[in-house]
């Protein structure tokens, strides 16, 4: 039995579920997520809970039973908190800047480098400029746009210059002097 797909899902006050044709709707305090449902799996919500069943016991069943499962409780979350990624830059001259809806970088590159964000997801750049906190609704989106964001300018194994999270640690490669 998938351990994930039979645990309840709590539906926090102010939470609604609104149920499709393989799909349901989140709607929630910071917005409306849609979270696709796979067939045979089926969501019935009594009370303040959402619980998920599947038609049969099949492989393939049963891990779209925990996908569904982790999907919607994401939605949940994201539509009563949020969720939040904070990216840092580290190098000299390296930064970026927010103007509406477009990050600005200065990467080290011969341009400054212009990336926009896509609907749903705001960023606050703070601490001079080199730490930029992504903030939204959608855990998959916000977590595309902090990899693309980080893919602008990746660590450098050498020296630890470029976009990486907060928190990531980089092992830094020996130089050639170390070799000897």
């Amino acid at each position: 039995m998938s351990r994930i797909g039979l645990a309840p899902i709590s539906l926090p006050g102010g939470v609604g579920l609104k149920l499709g044709d393989g799909q349901v709707e989140v709607k929630g305090p910071k917005g409306v997520l849609q979270v696709p449902v796979a067939g045979g799996i089926t969501v019935e919500v009594e009370g303040g809970t959402a619980r998920l069943s599947r038609a049969d016991d099949s492989k393939k069943q049963r891990a779209l039973h925990g996908l569904t499962r982790a999907l919607l409780a994401n939605a949940v979350h994201g539509v009563t908190n949020g969720y939040e990624r904070v990216l840092q830059i580290v190098g000299t001259g390296y930064r970026c800047e927010a103007k509406g809806e477009t990050l600005n970088f200065s990467l080290g590159f011969s341009h400054p480098v212009e990336f926009p964000l896509p609907d749903g997801i705001s960023a606050k750049v703070e601490e001079r400029n080199t730490l930029i906190t992504l903030s939204g609704i959608d855990k998959q989106l916000i977590g595309q746009v902090a990899a693309n964001l980080r893919a602008l300018r990746p660590p450098d194994p050498y020296k630890g210059k470029g976009v990486r999270f907060k928190g990531e640690r980089i092992s830094l490669k020996p130089g050639k002097a170390a070799g000897k």
